[in-house]
């Protein structure tokens, strides 16, 4: 249950993501299409965060202690862009057109994410 709601959460932030900046696009025509195409970047980008983003943060640690951790804000947006280009070989219709937009939305992404998980219960059973 938690992992569909992990989903949920991502799509609503990178809807907030495609309603806020120009140059992040989703061309599904209806609803239901809108809504599985956010369902399914949503479901990629929680994948690529859960794999890809520890590797390169205990990579790249030391750039993270000499930038103050703004290193991280770059790392959010090519994140953004390889769930863009996983999204472009499923042939979903979600697109990015380029580092800026991607920076951009990854800080939406990232702040409409923590905003809804303040929300949310923990998700530990005691």
């Amino acid at each position: 249950m938690s992992l569909i709601i992990r989903v949920i959460v991502n799509a609503l932030a990178l809807w907030a993501a495609v309603f806020l900046i120009d140059g992040i696009d989703v061309t599904a025509q209806d609803t239901v299409g809108r809504v599985l195409v956010f369902l399914a970047v949503g479901a990629i980008f929680g994948v690529v965060n859960a794999v890809i983003k520890p590797i390169v943060k205990a990579v790249g640690c030391l750039f993270y202690a000499l930038t103050l951790g703004l290193i991280g804000l770059v790392v959010n947006a090519l994140l953004l862009l390889l769930t863009n280009w996983i999204a472009g070989l499923f042939e979903i219709p979600f697109h990015i057109d380029g580092f800026w937009p991607a920076f951009w939305g990854a800080i939406v992404v990232t702040v409409v994410s923590w905003l809804l998980s303040m929300f949310l219960p923990e998700g530990k059973d005691d």
